[in-house]
């Protein structure tokens, strides 16, 4: 039978790209999405059992991104959990982030289900995200020139996206790898301040970091529409970088990728026309 990868989240950040880097390797991925839309998409919703049977349908390995809309991910996702054990014969493989250990609260607590229950399991635990500057951050970088943020003079070790992805396919088609959990980084730590003087020398504009507490975070935060609850944990992410956790690199992509990490400089470079404020 040949390898089939159901990719839950698969037109997330990360979801999107294993699809992508499996299809390059010869391997089925199936896209698991609450909307889908192409002919490699199956209709798939945590919260709805009966859209289980189809997505993991002749699945060998499942990729699992976990709900992001709330703080309680292990009750969410278990009865999907029980079932790829029943169905699915190869690797589960779970994104979660590298602040969380095993059984800490929201990941943390499926990480520990897993080594608990599942024969054969990997956690990634990458840190925060390159892709966030041109996300999450980036209308008040284009529109004015801030970058917005509680972690002080903390460090992080941004990676990139397609290095999650390119780690998540090598972990999910070998099934000679070890069950264990991954802290997955770039090759440098950076401030907030760098990561925005960064930012300034390949855009060619000024952006600088403006430093907020952990309460004015929070009502920023509150004041897109995040619940309070869920805006404070986040906040506290950045409060925990100010304290030092992020403050670390691994070697992680270059041993199960085979290719080193990219950096922040040559990730921004290609990032120029998504910082112009007319996308040019």
């Amino acid at each position: 039978m040949n390898d089939r990868v159901l990719v839950t989240g698969g037109t997330g950040k990360t979801g999107r790209l294993v699809a992508e880097q499996l299809a390059v390797r010869g391997i089925e991925a199936r896209i698991a999405t609450r909307h889908p839309s192409a002919v490699d998409q199956v209709r798939f919703d945590w919260q709805d059992a009966t859209t289980y049977g189809a997505a993991l349908d002749g699945v060998t390995s499942v990729y699992l991104v976990a709900p992001t809309d709330r703080t309680d991910q292990l009750a969410v996702m278990l009865p999907f959990l029980e079932r790829s054990l029943e169905q699915a014969s190869g690797r589960l493989v779970l994104l979660s982030a590298s602040s969380l250990d095993e059984a800490d609260p929201m990941m943390g607590e499926v990480h520990a289900w897993l080594n608990d229950h599942a024969s054969c399991w990997t956690v990634l635990r990458p840190s925060w995200f390159m892709q966030n500057f041109t996300t999450q951050h980036l209308s008040s970088i284009v529109d004015e020139g801030r970058v917005y943020s509680a972690t002080e003079d903390g460090r992080v070790p941004f990676i990139d996206a397609a290095d999650i992805a390119a780690v998540a396919v090598e972990v999910l088609i070998d099934p000679k790898l070890a069950s264990g959990d991954h802290v997955l980084t770039g090759p440098e730590a950076v401030t907030y301040d760098e990561a925005a003087h960064a930012i300034t020398q390949a855009v060619g504009r000024p952006v600088r970091h403006c430093r907020l507490s952990k309460e004015q975070l929070v009502a920023r935060y509150a004041g897109f529409g995040i619940p309070q609850h869920y805006a404070s944990i986040l906040a506290g992410m950045d409060e925990a970088i100010a304290h030092g956790a992020e403050d670390r690199t691994t070697m992680a992509v270059q041993q199960i990728a085979g290719r080193p990490a990219n950096t922040f400089a040559r990730f921004l470079a290609t990032q120029c026309a998504v910082f112009s404020p007319d996308g040019q």
